[in-house]
């Protein structure tokens, strides 16, 4: 017997069932940590490198690499693109 699919709602954390506020923010840092990790690999930087230009600790950027979203609230992942050089676009779905 075949599982039934269902269409996402664009939000795979408001399909598992979260709040929609905290869906929201999870998204967000899902994406961003997303983006500055396509950033670090794409520089070619060594992660000692990057924990220079982004102003942490090396073992934070490998917990950024290695998908640590546990450990990096919204406001970090935003102040880390910015310490990156890059702009931060956040868009609202209503």
């Amino acid at each position: 017997m075949k599982e039934p699919i269902t269409k996402s709602s664009g939000n795979i954390f408001a399909d598992l069932g979260f709040d929609p506020a905290e869906a929201a923010i999870l998204q967000m840092r899902a994406k961003l940590m997303n983006d500055l990790r396509d950033f670090i690999r794409s520089s070619g930087m060594t992660q000692m490198e990057a924990a220079e230009r982004l102003g942490i600790a090396q073992s934070r950027v490998s917990d950024l690499v290695r998908g640590k979203w546990d450990k990096f609230s919204l406001e970090m992942l935003i102040s880390l693109e910015a310490r990156a050089g890059r702009k931060v676009h956040l868009e609202l779905a209503a």
